[in-house]
């Protein structure tokens, strides 16, 4: 297949395999493997050429291939409560077991761990770093309770970032090439700046981006934001949904889009195919959710300062008034219909708040809104009945809401 004629889907696919297959050849000619969490600073990782694999996307892979109670079962049997992250159970069982028919990867020999995402990863890469007795770098990244991220935090990560330098550079054996790190920084942004391109597709009517294909697409912003890959895949994609919204053309070929939706929280992997046809059914489709936010770390080439604020200020590491607001501009800007609300057992920070950032949204924008029960990997929590159940509530008023527009009788 000539390269000109390549899909941004067989890229993906081909981006995915080189990440992983890298990952498992680096390891067998004796070159050093990270493991790091999925919003870190790996430009510093790639500046310093080291393989690196990310547990999160790992996981996610073997509950999409509804592999993931094998290793959860695993997890639990040796200890590990039942009420902790899906994906750091799969991952500690994966590091007995070893082997996954979804991928294998290999087994690190640094842990690099950032806690912007959630406070279970402190604990679960640091008994990652304990069980297989190798060095962990940590970057604590304080909750910003102040609605906008206070320099004093800036100034915090800035250090870590400078200290984690110097850890990487004992663990290489070789200076840092600040210009290569340039180099890297800037590919950062060129690819973030791509994946907000083409998540930016789904403000269309009707919209060329079918959101779930977000979900699989994330992988590589995760893994390759400051590669070549990355800007090409992201490129490509977004000229694909240029070219449908430019012919009109919406999410799915075979149904209409009647109503569009945000979709907070994770995805429940092991019930993609379930949560996505059930929308589809109803002519529902996932236009935007808070993910495509979380991964557009764009700052200043070769300023520390902006890339620690930038890897601080994630969704998940802002406080409940920011989130609320990212909500609220997400239902206006992309013309939302309703929103599904995801309570993620294993995302407890995420589950806390939204039961207000819902009665927040209603108050606001008049949006209808249901929550369903899951997780994003442990397969014995969602129940395809209520998932429909919600689903069916949710299209009924966003009915009556689009009645009571036609009428006058709202906004």
């Amino acid at each position: 297949m000539s390269e000109e004629k390549i899909t941004s889907k067989e890229l993906l696919n081909q981006l995915t395999a080189k990440h992983y297959d890298g990952a498992l050849a680096a390891k067998a000619e004796g070159k050093p493997v990270v493991w790091a969490t999925s919003i870190c600073p790996n430009e510093l990782l790639d500046a310093m050429d080291l393989a690196t694999v990310y547990p999160e996307n790992h996981a996610a892979a073997i509950g999409a291939r509804k592999e993931a109670m094998k290793f959860i079962e695993h997890a639990e049997g040796i200890g590990y409560s039942a009420d902790i992250c899906s994906y750091a159970r799969v991952n500690m069982g994966y590091v007995d077991l070893q082997h996954a028919e979804a991928q294998d990867i290999p087994l690190p020999d640094l842990i690099f761990s950032s806690t912007n995402i959630c406070n279970t990863v402190l604990k679960w890469y640091e008994n990652l770093a304990k069980k297989l007795d190798i060095p962990l770098i940590l970057f604590d990244m304080p909750f910003n309770h102040t609605y906008d991220v206070p320099d004093n935090a800036t100034n915090y990560i800035r250090g870590q970032i400078e200290h984690a330098i110097s850890q990487l550079e004992d663990f290489t054996g070789k200076k840092m090439d600040y210009d290569k790190l340039g180099e890297k920084m800037a590919m950062n942004n060129a690819t973030c700046e791509w994946w907000k391109k083409a998540t930016d597709w789904g403000k269309t009517k009707p919209s060329p981006l079918n959101g779930f294909d977000m979900f699989n697409y994330m992988a590589m912003i995760v893994c390759m934001r400051s590669s070549e890959d990355g800007q090409k895949l992201f490129k490509l994609w977004y000229e694909e949904l240029k070219q449908k919204a430019e012919e009109g053309r919406g999410p799915w070929n075979s149904a209409e889009e009647q109503y569009r939706i945000i979709w907070d929280g994770i995805a429940c992997w092991p019930h993609l195919s379930t949560t996505f046809k059930l929308l589809k059914k109803y002519g529902i489709n996932m236009v935007t959710s808070t993910y495509p936010g979380s991964w557009y770390k764009v700052y200043e080439t070769n300023d520390l300062d902006g890339m620690a604020r930038s890897y601080t200020g994630n969704y998940a590491n802002r406080n409940l008034d920011y989130g609320a607001n990212q909500m609220e501009d997400l239902i206006r800007e992309f013309s939302v219909d309703g929103v599904v609300f995801h309570s993620n057992r294993s995302c407890k920070l995420m589950d806390f708040r939204t039961y207000e950032v819902q009665r927040r949204i209603t108050e606001r924008t008049g949006c209808p809104s249901v929550i369903f029960d899951g997780d994003q990997t442990d397969p014995r929590v969602f129940s395809e009945a209520q998932y429909e159940t919600r689903i069916q509530g949710l299209l009924e008023m966003m009915e009556e809401n689009r009645e009571a527009k036609r009428k006058g009788d709202i906004e």
